[in-house]
């Protein structure tokens, strides 16, 4: 059975403007007034309930280096993520993890790494592929998840109670980054697949799918990043980029990568930057479209 669980993480954000916080954290109520909790229920869903976050803090002028934003409320929330999720699975459910923000892989990655076998695949408008070793400004999680997930972070985040790397990098896909990310390069070199948007667009869903599964195998994570989507159906994200999938494209994709996940993560919806909720709704018409499969078969 799916089991819808809230994970309201905007720990791994950088603050839009000083002193404030950003509106990842609203994204799961948000979806549930939008319709995705009654309808994903109707198809057989249950509500596994919400693991809270702790309080966001704009700490820029006092963090000293090597720290990320909210580190040590991060680490908090991954390890009590990661026991839910964990509870969960042990229990024969395929998890569906509403974010929040990317940082949210952290405790997935911590639930999943025990368990041999368990690819990632990695579906984000970003590589989100930043690291201390290709870059002096790391503070940000939630566009270094990918690069953590792997191994390649600062051990606090990355070896969170000496469980990383959380997913094998052979084993590691990712999709959907546009054609001037600055890591992609690094990361093609270091994953065993990494595809862009422009080409994911070239190839039908049922290949790319394939292609996918060739790599991370037939049980993985699905972490769907909503800036997958190109500005123009999804601009309520903290960092929209032209040249994203469509909404029929994600459908689509997910329909064809849904059946193989032991569990899925979506993430970075900002329902501050959707006050009439109509891109809520439009995520909610993708994500029960798309799960429909997996719905039918949990």
């Amino acid at each position: 059975m799916i089991a819808i669980l809230s994970a309201p993480s905007n720990l791994g954000l950088r603050p839009p403007e000083p002193g404030s916080a950003p509106g990842a954290s609203k994204a799961p109520e948000a979806l549930r007034e939008a319709g995705l909790m009654a309808g994903l229920t109707r198809a057989g869903a249950r509500d596994a309930g919400v693991v809270l976050a702790g309080r966001y803090v704009d700490d820029d002028l006092t963090r000293p280096f090597g720290v990320v934003r909210n580190q040590e409320a991060m680490i908090d929330h991954s390890r009590r993520l990661a026991r839910r999720i964990t509870a969960l699975l042990d229990a024969g459910d395929i998890p569906l993890v509403l974010g929040g923000d990317c940082s949210v892989l952290l405790g997935i990655g911590l639930a999943t790494s025990p368990r041999d076998g368990i690819g990632l695949v990695h579906l984000d408008g970003h590589t989100d592929f930043r690291h201390p070793g290709n870059s002096h400004e790391c503070a940000s999680v939630a566009g270094e998840d990918l690069a953590a997930a792997v191994g390649l972070h600062w051990s606090a985040i990355a070896d969170i109670d000496n469980a990383g790397p959380y997913f094998g990098p052979q084993h590691t896909v990712h999709v959907g980054h546009r054609q001037d990310d600055e890591e992609a390069a690094e990361a093609a070199r270091l994953l065993g697949l990494v595809v862009s948007a422009k080409e994911a667009q070239a190839r039908t869903p049922e290949q790319l799918a394939s292609d996918v599964r060739a790599v991370a195998g037939t049980r993985y994570w699905l972490q769907v990043d909503v800036d997958i989507l190109d500005p123009s159906v999804m601009p309520a994200v903290d960092s929209p980029d032209p040249g994203g999938l469509t909404a029929a494209e994600l459908t689509a994709l997910l329909h064809h990568l849904a059946p193989h996940a032991i569990g899925i993560s979506i993430t970075v919806f900002d329902p501050d930057l959707d006050p009439a909720g109509d891109y809520a709704r439009t995520l909610t018409d993708i994500l029960t479209t798309g799960l429909d499969q997996l719905t039918r078969n949990a």
